[in-house]
């Protein structure tokens, strides 16, 4: 059975400031939806490929560890060596406008190895009915590596400053979804 986010104390918030301002700026929301191909399962990980015209990245991504969250590591065509990772939460309503609101100290681990501390910002999209938290590490390939042999990644953002949100990754499939998410960046031609 899917584990729920423990996000739940935070969603009241962004929830009820989204529905405040989408009912100052209410009118039609054009979220980007991208075709996705060569979709392969990696047991609980999944990789592909999006295209938007020219714009095509690449993904590796948990989307069993929570029923409304997704976990992944993410790459660009001609910036193979620059990936990032990107947790998308399911909101209630589509979001009014693009903005980044707020940026916040986050914290990984795979297993019991290195604690990668680096930042996060909280983003929504314009006509998107995801809360995307983007996480910027120092050493993020020594954590990807260790996403290859690990067993669990931990996620730790501080919202405030008594005020932790975690998260847990099952990384069963993640090192061969990551590799392939790489070996497709790197075979793209734009």
């Amino acid at each position: 059975m899917p584990r729920r986010s423990r996000l739940a104390p935070f969603l009241p918030l962004f929830s009820t400031l989204f529905l405040s301002a989408g009912l100052l700026l209410a009118g039609p929301a054009a979220a980007t939806n991208y075709n996705t191909s060569d979709a392969r399962a990696h047991g609980g990980w999944h990789s592909l490929a999006l295209s938007l015209g020219e714009a095509r990245h690449f993904r590796a991504l948990d989307q069993h560890s929570y029923s409304d969250s997704l976990f992944s590591v993410n790459a660009s065509a001609g910036a193979c060596d620059l990936p990032w990772l990107e947790l998308r939460v399911e909101l209630d309503a589509y979001q009014p406008e693009s903005a980044t609101v707020n940026r916040v100290p986050a914290d990984l681990r795979v297993d019991y190895e290195t604690i990668h501390s680096g930042h996060a910002a909280f983003v929504t999209e314009r006509g998107d009915r995801g809360f995307y938290v983007r996480i910027a590490l120092p050493e993020l390939d020594l954590l990807l590596d260790e996403m290859a042999d690990g067993e669990l990644l931990r996620l730790r953002l501080m919202r405030g400053e008594d005020d932790p949100w975690f998260m847990a990754f099952d990384l069963t499939g993640a090192g061969e979804a990551i590799a392939r998410m790489q070996r497709l960046c790197g075979q793209a031609v734009r």
